[in-house]
């Protein structure tokens, strides 16, 4: 999964949902995190999934899609809006 924020701020709350979401849905958590700290690309991975979080100056800068341009491209749905508690 390939996906842009706005800035580092918005990358680690991105990853952060993230995290929650699979934790809570799927009772998955990942291998490793990288590039939290930073925030310009953060790396989860989830051993059969990937998650890529890009600025989109660095996301333009690696141009995964070109390497991967092969692979098939899934939209993913916006989730319904939760309930508040």
């Amino acid at each position: 999964m390939i996906v842009s924020g706005t800035n580092s701020r918005q990358n680690q709350a991105i990853s952060d949902e993230i995290h929650i979401a699979m934790k809570r849905e799927e009772g998955e958590l990942p291998v490793s995190v990288e590039g939290f700290t930073n925030g310009e690309w953060v790396l989860m991975d989830y051993g059969d999934m990937l998650v890529h979080i890009f600025l989109d100056k660095t996301r333009a800068y690696y141009d995964l899609e070109r390497l991967w341009r092969g692979a098939k491209s899934v939209e993913v749905p916006s989730p319904e809006p939760r309930p508040h508690s």
